[in-house]
Formats: C-alpha cells, structure tokens, sequence
C-alpha cells in the first residue's frame, strides 16, 4: 500500500513543479523537465537490479522495480513534447542518453579501482551495480528507439486532431484526444521497449517469453495509471 502512496505523492510533486517552472519561470522550464527525465533515468538504472513481485490480487509475476519508474519516463517525453515540441524533445532524449552512457562509464571506471581491504561490501557492489555489456546495450537501443518513437507518435497524434481536441467544450480532464495521444504514445513506448529489451538482454540466456509478459503487463498497467497526471498537466498549464 505504501509504495502506491509514495508513487502518488512523486508523481504529484513532479507534475505540480514542472507547471509552476514552466509558468513562472518559462526560461527553466526545458531545463527542469529535462533533468527530472534523467533523474528518472538514474533511478530505473539502479532500480532495474532488484527483481520484485508484482501482485495483481489474482495472479502475480516477477519483473524489475525500474517498473514502477520506467512509465514516468514514457511520461515526461510526453510532458516536453506538449510544450517545447517534437524537436526538443528529440534533443531532450539525446542529452539524457549521454547521461546514461556517462552513468555507466563512471560506475566501471570505479568498479576497476581496487577496493580498501577493510571494505566488506565489494560482493555486493559487484553484484549491484556489475552491469553486463548485453544488458546494458539493451538498455540503450531499447531506449533510443522506443523514447524517439515515443515522441513522434505524440507529436502526429496532437498534430492530427489538434481542431477536435481545441474545439472539444467540456473539462479538460476528459478531453478523449489528450487522453489517446498521452496513452497511444505510451503503450507504443512501453511496449516496444519491453520487447526489444527482453529479446537482446536475455536471449538464449533465460526463458523470454515470460519475461517478456512480465514487464509488458507490468509497465502497461502502471503507464496507463499515470496518464491522470499528464492530463492534469495539460490542465494546470491551461489556466
């Protein structure tokens, strides 16, 4: 129950801060949304490592914690391309993918350095954070690919039914078209990003199929529970 809440609460702050930069202070606002994207990236990175049970109440599988993170990623591509466009939002995922590859650099430029020999967690260290070159390739085409397309699809969607979505009169918490650009976008990422990822890292090294059903359920659940909060974006941005 706690870690739902406490998702809710990030989610929240996260979605209430980029609007007031963006309004406020409209010269940052690329600037926040962009590092909040990394920071989201940093954290699925490490999260990814610990394999939890992801409970439905009527059936439960396996799948990496960087599930409950890797949506918010899909979401903040979303949230750049709904105000700085389809352009910057590119240039948005090439400069938090340089921070990735740095990421990982630094952590083996730290895990070569001999260890002082009264620390005892080197094992643990190694087992954390001793990334594989396959998964980590993975890591990254899966992400290139599907945050790019992630983007286009978004952009095609606004571009496509921008008259409907102007000329819709009701609250915009339930305008049909931002609801569809924001979950089409998302499940075309999430998707994708569960295939590609699954199929390189682990395959011919571990059963991918279910591994595959695993992630492709678990982000898809949780990446539609958080379009709410990019509507309420579009909402606060609105006013």
């Amino acid at each position: 129950m706690f870690v739902w809440l406490y998702w809710i609460i990030t989610l929240t702050i996260a979605t209430y801060a980029s609007v007031y930069v963006i309004k406020k202070m409209p010269e940052n606002g690329f600037t926040v949304l962009t590092a909040f994207y990394v920071v989201y990236l940093v954290a699925s990175q490490v999260l990814a490592t610990r394999i939890i049970v992801f409970d439905l109440g009527f059936y439960s599988f396996y799948a990496p914690a960087a599930v409950f993170i890797y949506p918010f990623i899909a979401q903040v591509v979303d949230m750049i391309n709904e105000v700085y466009g389809e352009r910057r939002t590119h240039i948005s995922i090439f400069i938090a993918f340089a921070t990735q590859v740095l990421f990982v650099l630094f952590i083996g430029m730290v895990t070569n350095l001999s260890p002082a020999p009264f620390f005892e967690l080197e094992d643990a260290w190694k087992s954390l954070f001793g990334l594989s070159i396959r998964i980590t390739i993975a890591s990254w085409v899966s992400f290139m690919v599907c945050s790019n397309l992630d983007a286009w699809v978004f952009a095609s969607l606004k571009k496509r039914f921008f008259e409907k979505e102007k000329n819709f009169k009701h609250d915009t918490m339930i305008n049909p078209y931002i609801w569809l650009r924001s979950s089409a976008s998302d499940i075309v990422n999430l998707t994708l990003d569960s295939l590609i990822f699954v199929f390189i890292a682990f395959y011919g090294v571990m059963p991918v199929i279910p591994l595959f059903i695993g992630q492709l359920i678990s982000k898809n659940i949780i990446g539609f529970l958080d379009n709410p909060w990019f509507v309420l974006y579009k909402k606060m941005l609105n006013k």
